[in-house]
């Protein structure tokens, strides 16, 4: 990490921090001067990360770790699941995709389009794209990456718009990593982990206080990995991962906290495989020979040329000072930078791309596939940004409050740097490719680029009030986000017609051209509403509604003439969102049972087919979830969840191309469990079930290829021996009864991500 850098970009940060911080001094004297007014004014709840209820004692969080959402997750009337390190350190889990398998409904259900396969944690959740909705310690996250969880604590998932908490988010929900910081015991812990299919994995967390400075620790989280991917020839994933987390004033009034993030990542990307004689395929003329003989899953279409190298960097630095224990005041300011160099081998499995022996058509040996979408991303993301909030607990006569109050200042920039190529890439083997097929293909910087960036200022409030001791609670959010998005996107000129041209106008031909030149700004007015009932304490039940909106450009820093989106003179895109449901928290408050019903309808869509009313446009998710997680005994615990829901394109053409009204890649159901049991004698038993539905895939000009994929169920095992207090071994056992699934689809068809298939990892894990 470039520490010059680091301070040139918190000092060209200086004026906002002054201004956020002269903010907090102006409001935090009468907040508490308030909070102490009344003798019965309630102390202030965790709203920290120190304060979050994460340990090794189950899987049960009790708050979430954001000051925004003002009561524990039984009162929060949403549904927020909080994924603990407990539960995805058991299943062996990695990476955020994989940590999100525990949350039902929510994973990567889309392989990207025909020229663009998609690159790191693709997420869909409730119906929608949500990959740019993925938060670290409630701070955007940029970068169409993979993100390792070896630093991180817990995985919120907010399902529900989100705007109102966030700023601009996904149509229904967010996802947060929580990561991990200093504190003040003297502990070290780390994992080894060695699969039978190349799996080789190292972490260590080390904790330590520092006695020369009273009341201060340093933490270090590492990681080594070099994996290939179980049942995938030639994809790797080799990471090298450093976190620092230095704490001053530990557990005294004001704390103090400095975390630096650093990992590279060099990986071989996966180009998925055809979806020729699936289940759902047709033969095109001249494919008839395919049918009935699938390739195989382990199939790379690539060659050595394909990488995607990953370098991410990130400095948080946190301040939270109490003025009483009723009003905390804390500051956020974060510099981040992500940078990706990817080439990957995409094809499309057309007869036009597959050819085989004229003279011998049963010849299956013979077929060879075009290697013809070779996709590239040269991009950098960076972030700036400074997060004030005052908490504070009060009372009012006979009514409580629990306010947070904030503003927030961010600068958001993404860099894609053009690329011109020259050569071909070989023709692949249909049924037996060889990645060390050579070829003149090259390609290079051609001095073009496409560079979004987004300007925010925030301002947002939040309160709990609660009526008749506690009985009911009204908990209200607004936020006014005003954002300046500009967009300049060059090309080499070509003076060609279709897809492709570029005109040149005056200039030669080869020339660097302005393609897009494009300014969106507004103000957002995002605001939610809820009630909670609460019967008895054990038991809330409970309404929200809520709004959230999308901006032109919101989600790729990207806008856009025309018909689009992102074309900067519509309206954003709104989703509101309405749910109800009961939480309940048994034997003793070990075990939360959580059930909800929700309608969300997003708006302003885009419709092609009214051009009179190009956003006349609407969808609409309609769905019941029910969970329960936590501890049945002190030693059997449980994490499990289901969700259904039935979506629908209320007004606009059909998005899937079966003709029906569904949204694509969203299952209708799915269920996910994992628990585990510890035996006196050290003995551990775990295991858990997924099941996915089946899925639609979109609508385009694809013949003969699957319209959807078939739902699937998988069974995890994992079976572990605690050799003495500090040391535990454990085999994880994944797809035991070795299913062959298909995880994704692309929107064409054409090509398929295959689920995990069965493998086994052996592990060590060590505490002192």
């Amino acid at each position: 990490m470039s520490f010059l850098r680091l301070r040139e970009s918190l000092a060209a940060a200086a004026p906002a921090y002054l201004a956020l911080g002269c903010f907090g001094l102006a409001v935090s004297p009468a907040a508490a001067q308030d909070s102490g007014s009344e003798a019965k004014a309630p102390r202030l709840g965790g709203v920290t990360v120190t304060d979050t209820a994460i340990d090794d004692e189950g899987y049960k969080v009790d708050r979430p770790s954001s000051p925004k959402f003002t009561q524990p997750l039984r009162d929060t009337p949403q549904t927020i699941q909080v994924i603990d390190k407990q539960l995805f350190n058991e299943q062996g889990a990695t990476t955020l995709t994989e940590v999100l398998r525990n949350s039902p409904g929510v994973g990567t259900f889309y392989a990207g389009e025909n020229g663009n396969t998609t690159s790191g944690d693709a997420i869909r959740m409730r119906g929608f794209d949500t990959s740019n909705s993925i938060f670290v310690d409630g701070i955007r996250d940029l970068g169409s990456i993979s993100r390792d969880i070896f630093n991180t604590e817990a995985v919120e998932v907010q399902k529900g718009p989100a705007g109102t908490d966030n700023g601009r988010t996904a149509p229904t929900g967010a996802i947060n990593m929580v990561s991990k910081r200093a504190s003040l015991e003297s502990a070290l812990s780390g994992t080894l982990s060695v699969g039978v299919d190349g799996q080789k994995r190292v972490t260590a967390d080390v904790n330590q206080t520092l006695g020369d400075l009273s009341n201060s620790a340093l933490r270090l989280n590492v990681l080594w990995q070099d994996s290939d991917v179980p049942g995938r020839d030639h994809v790797e994933n080799q990471r090298l991962g450093l976190a620092a987390s230095l704490g001053f004033g530990l557990e005294t009034a004001t704390r103090a906290y400095l975390n630096l993030l650093y990992v590279d990542q060099d990986n071989i990307p996966d180009g998925y495989v055809p979806t020729i004689a699936l289940p759902g395929w047709q033969p095109q003329a001249g494919q008839e020979a395919l049918a009935g003989h699938p390739v195989d899953s382990r199939n790379f279409y690539g060659t050595r040329k394909d990488h995607d190298d990953v370098r991410a960097q990130m400095a948080t630095f946190i301040v939270e000072h109490d003025f009483s224990d009723n009003v905390r005041l804390s500051n956020v300011a974060r510099w981040g930078e992500t940078r990706q160099d990817y080439l990957l081998t995409a094809f499309m499995s057309t007869n036009a791309n597959i050819v085989g022996d004229p003279a011998n058509p049963n010849d299956l040996s013979a077929y060879t596939m075009t290697r013809g979408n070779p996709t590239i991303r040269d991009a950098r993301n960076r972030i700036l940004t400074d997060q004030l909030n005052l908490r504070a607990d009060f009372a009012t006569g006979a009514i409580e409050h629990n306010l947070s109050l904030g503003a927030e200042i961010t600068s958001e920039k993404q860099i894609t740097y053009g690329h011109s190529s020259s050569g071909t890439l070989p023709v692949a083997n249909l049924y037996d490719p060889d990645w060390n097929d050579t070829s003149n293909y090259t390609h290079s910087r051609n001095g073009t680029a496409s560079r979004g960036k987004t300007n925010t200022l925030a301002f947002y409030a939040f309160d709990t009030a609660k009526f008749f001791d506690g009985l009911l609670l009204v908990t209200g959010g607004i936020r006014l986000d005003h954002y300046k998005t500009t967009y300049v996107s060059t090309a080499v000129c070509n003076n060609g017609t279709g897809r492709g041209a570029v005109p040149c106008g005056t200039a030669p031909v080869g020339s660097i051209v302005t393609t897009a030149d494009l300014t969106a700004k507004d103000t957002l007015f995002n605001w939610k509403l809820g009630a909670v009932l609460k019967p008895s304490e054990p038991v809330s039940l409970y309404v929200n509604y809520a709004l959230s909106q999308q901006p032109p450009g919101g989600d790729n820093f990207t806008l856009a003439t025309g018909n689009s989106a992102n074309n900067p003179d519509f309206a954003p895109q709104k989703a509101k969102t309405i749910e109800a449901g009961v939480k309940l928290d048994a034997l003793d408050g070990a075990l939360a049972f959580n059930a909800a019903v929700f309608q969300t309808k997003v708006l302003n869509e885009v419709n092609a087919a009214d051009p009179s009313d190009i956003q006349s446009g609407s969808k609409r998710v309609r769905g019941f979830e029910l969970s329960v997680v936590g501890n049945i005994t002190d030693d059997w615990s449980i994490s499990a969840g289901y969700g259904h829901q039935k979506t629908k394109v209320t007004n606009g053409g059909a998005v899937a191309v079966d003709g029906s009204t569904g949204l694509t890649y969203a299952p209708d159901d799915s269920f996910s469990s994992w628990t585990s049991y510890r035996a006196p004698f050290g003995l551990e038993i775990a295991g858990g079930v997924r099941y996915t539905s089946g899925m639609r895939r979109g609508t385009d000009g694809a013949a003969g290829t699957p319209p959807r994929t078939q739902g699937y169920t998988v069974v995890d095992a994992l079976l572990g021996y605690a050799v003495n207090d500090n040391v535990t071994l454990r085999v994880n056992a994944y797809n035991l009864f070795d299913k062959h699934y298909v995880a994704a689809i692309n929107k064409s068809g054409y090509r398929y991500t295959p689920g995990q298939p069965q493998t086994f990892l052996f592990s060590a894990d060590f505490r002192f």
